[in-house]
């Protein structure tokens, strides 16, 4: 795909949207619709990554309630048609189609491909990849099997809601509550799944969430692993120009 000139490509992760309470999250999803409303003049396509809810399920005829301006921000981008694509991540993985129908915005839950102006992108939330973290890969395994998620829509939303909500806030049973301290770009377990990824096939940009820090490393001489931060101590975000990626920060002040 080619982007128009002066057109951009956006990119955000990791809101986690009604936590430590819907109260407490409402003023950083106020921040995050007013960067909507700021890119959408240029944005030509806008990725999100993944963890936009702190916790998401999808009953046959019942979703979470809350979260109507973000909702409301992105039908409204979409209809204008700007390109929508959502990843689930680690604490929104029990997304179907809601947004697929309601929003008509794609839904997929592993790593994408994508290229833009002859420039190739590796695109995911990023959890479970990489080495390391074996209890929390059993657990997703646990979490994305059909039989326990049947199980689940059994209990009553407002029991089965209210006992996922503790158990992503308080115990981080879900999260696994990813160490937020840099490890050093040789520790790095996503850089380090980046590179591996190389060995098969090149890629200019990999672009990931779920660390919750902004970072940039070289894992190749032509090669680029960004992981976008978080939307709740940075505001931070990427930005493709068709030429170049930045990480970027949204002011909270305005």
């Amino acid at each position: 795909m080619q982007i128009p000139q002066g057109k951009k490509i956006y990119f955000s992760s990791d809101n986690h949207l009604g936590a430590p309470t819907m109260a407490e999250s409402m003023p950083r999803e106020k921040i995050f619709v007013k960067w909507l409303d700021s890119i959408k003049h240029d944005a030509e396509v806008i990725f999100l990554l993944g963890d936009l809810f702190d916790f998401w399920f999808e009953y046959k005829t019942v979703v979470p309630k809350g979260f109507v301006r973000t909702l409301g921000k992105l039908a409204e981008l979409r209809d204008s048609g700007i390109q929508i694509h959502f990843f689930v991540g680690n604490h929104d993985l029990w997304m179907h189609d809601y947004f697929e129908k309601e929003l008509n915005i794609p839904v997929y839950h592993n790593p994408k491909e994508f290229e833009f102006n002859n420039k190739h992108f590796f695109i995911g939330h990023g959890d479970g990849k990489g080495p390391g973290d074996k209890g929390y890969k059993r657990m997703k395994k646990v979490f994305t099997n059909s039989f326990f998620q049947w199980l689940f829509r059994w209990l009553h939303p407002d029991i089965g809601v209210r006992v996922a909500q503790h158990l992503s806030v308080k115990n981080k049973l879900i999260s696994g509550d990813d160490d937020k301290q840099f490890l050093g770009e040789e520790q790095e377990w996503l850089a380090q799944y980046s590179k591996r990824k190389l060995e098969t096939k090149h890629f200019d940009y990999f672009i990931f969430g779920h660390r919750h820090l902004p970072m940039e490393i070289k894992v190749g001489e032509n090669s680029t692993y960004y992981n976008l931060g978080d939307w709740i101590n940075h505001y931070t975000y990427g930005v493709f120009d068709g030429d170049t990626f930045q990480l970027k920060t949204f002011p909270t002040d305005q």
